[in-house]
């Protein structure tokens, strides 16, 4: 059986690289994508993952099964589209933060229908983790989602969501709608405080954790530096975050979202599987790109055994 399975768009990634001085702009090619960067945490971190998603005939799609071949990450449930690419993104950086320019209309991933599901691997999972950028990407792939989430309850698996609100690909209302339905079919949620404001319209930070916990009983919300706000049954709490020289945030909420995963489906106490995620998702700052920086669990571990 697997552990988790990440069902989600995964793209090719240009990340700007720090001013050459010469006027070029220089971008290093590398992987993202939300739920291949939190499949990639979740295995680096011990846990026994599979991709789900549909990828071109095409160059990016190869170094995609290449990538989660070697990372040990199942990509017999992921499907080849020959007739669409796979999608890409550029990063670029400056005073405000990261930025990113989509080309992904069209792409292999968003044509993937619900027909299309490998419907005996998601029953085969204790874990499913999408995201709402999965829903967002098109109409098919939202049907996808729901149906895989329909899927991995009717076989009693953990559904885990983050919300990864991109109002790029679709409008707010429609957004709010889809994201707050999918929530609601899920064990655990992973809202970002940014998401959530703009989802909610509340700007307290225990208020939407008490909006989400009525939607779904184990809230994470991600508080950025600051760590994460922790919402169950039984009470709230803050596990703080670690500071850290970050110089590329790209995919550190996906970082946190597998790590965390891969820590709960081994057994540990919900704040310890908390405060391990805070530690990944800061390592994962501090290099260039989504996936490289990822760090894997002899990092993390050595990581928190040296700080406060």
């Amino acid at each position: 059986m697997t552990g988790l399975i990440c069902f989600g768009e995964p793209m090719l990634e240009f990340n700007q690289l720090p001013d050459a001085g010469d006027g070029r702009r220089l971008y290093l090619e590398g992987f993202g994508g939300d739920a291949s960067n939190a499949a990639i945490a979740a295995a680096r971190s011990g846990a026994k993952v599979a991709m789900l998603t549909a990828l071109g005939e095409d160059r990016a799609g190869a170094a995609f099964r290449a990538l989660w071949q070697a990372e040990g990450v199942d990509d017999s449930a992921v499907r080849t589209d020959r007739d669409a690419p796979t999608g890409i993104y550029f990063v670029t950086h400056d005073a405000q933060g990261h930025h990113f320019t989509f080309h992904r209309k069209g792409s292999a991933a968003a044509r993937l229908r619900p027909a299309d599901l490998p419907e005996a691997a998601i029953r085969d999972v204790r874990a499913l983790h999408l995201s709402g950028i999965t829903l967002g990407i098109s109409d098919a792939s939202c049907d996808a989602a729901f149906r895989a989430m329909q899927l991995a309850r009717e076989a009693g698996a953990t559904v885990s969501f983050d919300t990864n609100l991109r109002l790029r690909l679709w409008p707010l209302d429609r957004a709010r709608a889809c994201i707050h339905a999918a929530v609601a079919m899920s064990d655990i949620a992973f809202p970002s405080l940014e998401d959530a404001r703009a989802l909610t319209g509340l700007e307290d930070a225990e208020a939407i954790a008490e909006f989400y916990l009525r939607l779904c009983p184990l809230v994470l919300l991600k508080l950025g530096p600051e760590g994460v706000l922790v919402a169950d049954a039984t009470g709230r709490s803050r596990v703080p975050g670690f500071p850290v020289q970050a110089i590329d945030a790209t995919g550190a909420g996906d970082t946190f979202a597998g790590a965390f995963l891969a820590r709960r489906l081994a057994g540990d106490a919900l704040p310890d599987a908390a405060r391990y995620a805070n530690a990944a998702a800061a390592l994962s700052t501090l290099g260039y790109g989504a996936v490289a920086p990822i760090p894997r669990e002899a990092e993390v571990m050595a990581f928190l055994a040296s700080a406060p």
